[in-house]
């Protein structure tokens, strides 16, 4: 499951997409109008900047903005940048495994097998979407609404 941090990282994220490009935008812009802790996403920030997704300025007219365009910045790594891994069990998990201890055979796991179609699935869908697709999904649901 997503945690609040991934969840709030890619609304940040969502709201820097929407936002003039190279513009910076103070996190208690963002805290606000996303309904978000400014202390929780004072952290967040700094670990998406660590991570490469976006860049800050500080004083006056300071802020954040994304490092590269939304169209250029995939969902998937923003996830595991924020959460670890994406598999739901650590013996399911690519960059994380680490074997059950109650586990006879790995290769014959029925619990395994399925928890790794589902980090298998979620990967695929996370590694294939953009920033940019999440703002056109979210500008389409409202105008379906909006009709």
């Amino acid at each position: 499951m997503l945690t609040k941090k991934g969840k709030y990282g890619l609304k940040a994220l969502v709201h820097l997409a929407r936002s003039e490009p190279g513009k910076a935008v103070q996190v208690a812009e963002i805290a606000t109008q996303e309904n978000i802790s400014k202390k929780f996403l004072d952290a967040i920030m700094r670990d998406l900047k660590n991570a490469g997704f976006v860049r800050s300025w500080k004083g006056p007219g300071g802020g954040f903005a994304l490092s590269r365009p939304a169209a250029e910045i995939v969902i998937g790594p923003v996830v595991r940048a924020l959460d670890g891994p994406l598999a739901p069990i650590a013996c399911a998990s690519r960059t994380a495994f680490q074997p059950c201890d109650d586990c006879g055979d790995l290769s014959t796991c029925s619990v395994r097998i399925v928890m790794t179609e589902v980090r298998d699935a979620m990967a695929e869908v996370l590694d294939r979407t953009t920033l940019a697709d999440m703002v056109a999904k979210s500008s389409a649901a409202a105008t379906m609404l909006a009709s």
